[in-house]
């Protein structure tokens, strides 16, 4: 899976959210100051051409989706995260997570049961 540039992220946050759009649904949904619709424009057709994002042409217009998923993108920018700044340790990873967050203590409680809920399905 090819890795997405920051400009290609925002605009795939914005399709995973409106599932289908075409160009000016997309604009429409950044925040002021919007990029210029040539911007945007350009960004889609590099996603396109990346093969992640296609289209249904519906006149001169062109209906945009996207075709990856976000929790694989998800998967993969997390999975490159851990890799590159936790040695490939999901347990370094949470450990960092867990002591440099401001994380309440009803967050950390509902941590730990989504970690006990996971170790008696495997268990």
């Amino acid at each position: 899976m090819k890795e997405l540039t920051k400009a290609e992220e925002q605009l795939m946050q914005v399709l995973w959210k409106l599932e289908k759009a075409y160009l000016k649904d997309i604009v429409e949904e950044y925040d002021e100051p919007k990029p210029a619709y040539t911007t945007i424009s350009t960004v889609v057709n590099v996603l396109v051409k990346k093969g992640v994002i296609g289209f249904n042409t519906h006149g001169k217009s062109r209906e945009y989706y996207p075709l990856l998923a976000k929790e694989a993108y998800t998967r993969q920018s997390v999975n490159g995260l851990i890799n590159t700044f936790f040695d490939n340790s999901t347990q370094k990873f949470a450990s960092f997570f867990a002591s440099q967050n401001e994380l309440t203590v009803e967050e950390l409680q509902q941590i730990r049961k989504m970690i006990d809920d996971q170790i008696a399905k495997k268990g």
